[in-house]
């Protein structure tokens, strides 16, 4: 038996195929990104390959190369104590590593030995993000989309939750990026993901939909938070069907404070975030709006955000931005509540059933 090399390209279509994938890097390597399922079997820590590092620029090729296969002897023992001993004899994994294959080749040269059949990726991840970049704008071309349009707070999000419970397509991409896509869209203690990661959060969601069906998505900007929606993807979705969802104002309002109830818990938190809207708004507005969260009157301050900030600057970018906007079809759920939203998602979905069946384009509500 010998292990099987195949080419970035290939693992793109292959990836489900196997049992494990494994990500033989180091773990902040790892944490940056990694293939989809990835598990990481470190063949050097972080802190091992700094010091091969410092050993190969301080005393020589040859010594760090002596140390590294120590450490790495060492490492690839214990992932065989702790994760290959169950194994059966059918276990297929995936390894790569950064981009040479020594890691890699190391731990698939002695699984390969023990009896299993291994594969390992040419290129390792370099290559493998490579193609998927590539691969990347052709397969959201794939897709038919329906973008939720709707100013701040009339429930975009949760009528994608509710769709999705419905058995819908959604790609939910500030839930991909930890982020809801404004200036105050921070979420605590959940990081956003890194660029790369972003992508293949992306890649990997695209890839689990069925062409033939509808994929519902938000009307975002290019940015959600600190991440870049892939050109490919943005470029689709401003080309395709809008539906504006539609809220009452106090509803509106309402629902902020619910989805974002760790700024009431936390004014101090909330106060600081306003003022990243000093240029846009002004000292002394953002100064009223912190000393009004301090005496408790967050909802009037959510009431003015939403009147001088968002919404203006909101139907500015989206009918720039998304050429069937005027076109789209009006959304109103009865309220902001998760049922008043399960409605609607159903009904948009019985609605696709029939428009389907006779061709017609647009949505009863």
């Amino acid at each position: 038996m010998s292990v099987e090399h195949i080419s970035a390209q290939d693992a793109l279509v292959r990836l489900a195929g196997f049992d494990d994938v494994i990500d033989a890097r180091s773990p902040s390597e790892f944490a940056e990104d990694h293939l989809p399922q990835a598990a990481n079997w470190p063949s050097l820590n972080d802190d091992e390959r700094r010091l091969v590092g410092t050993h190969y620029k301080q005393i020589s090729a040859f010594e760090a190369r002596k140390l590294g296969a120590s450490l790495v002897a060492k490492n690839i023992a214990a992932h065989i104590e702790q994760q290959v001993l169950p194994k059966p004899r059918e276990w297929q994994p995936l390894v790569y590593c950064w981009r040479g294959g020594k890691r890699s080749g190391s731990l698939a040269l002695i699984l390969d030995q023990i009896g299993f059949k291994v594969t390992l990726i040419e290129g390792g991840y370099k290559a493998f993000r490579a193609a998927m970049l590539i691969d990347l704008p052709q397969l959201a071309a794939r897709f038919d989309y329906r973008v939720i349009c709707g100013t701040t707070g009339s429930g975009k999000t949760r009528l994608l939750q509710s769709l999705r419970a419905e058995g819908a397509q959604v790609l939910d991409l500030e839930a991909l990026a930890n982020h809801r896509s404004s200036v105050l869209g921070v979420i605590p203690g959940r990081p956003q993901p890194s660029q790369k990661a972003f992508d293949r959060l992306v890649w990997a969601a695209l890839k689990s939909f069925d062409p033939a069906h509808p994929v519902y998505v938000e009307s975002e900007s290019k940015k959600v938070g600190n991440v870049a929606v892939p050109e490919g993807l943005i470029t689709a979705m401003r080309a395709a069907p809008c539906l504006q969802l539609d809220l009452p104002e106090d509803e509106r309002i309402a629902l902020l404070l619910e989805d974002y109830d760790f700024f009431v818990q936390d004014i101090e938190f909330f106060c600081e975030k306003l003022s990243a809207l000093t240029l846009a708004r002004g000292k002394e507005t953002v100064a009223r709006w912190q000393e009004s969260s301090r005496q408790g009157d967050v909802a009037s301050v959510v009431r003015e955000l939403l009147v001088l900030h968002y919404d203006p600057v909101y139907m500015h970018s989206i009918r720039r931005n998304f050429e069937q906007y005027p076109l789209a079809e009006v959304l109103q759920p009865r309220d902001r509540t998760a049922g008043a939203m399960q409605e609607l998602a159903r009904n948009m979905l019985k609605a696709g059933e029939r428009l389907q069946a006779t061709g017609a384009l647009r949505v009863a509500v």
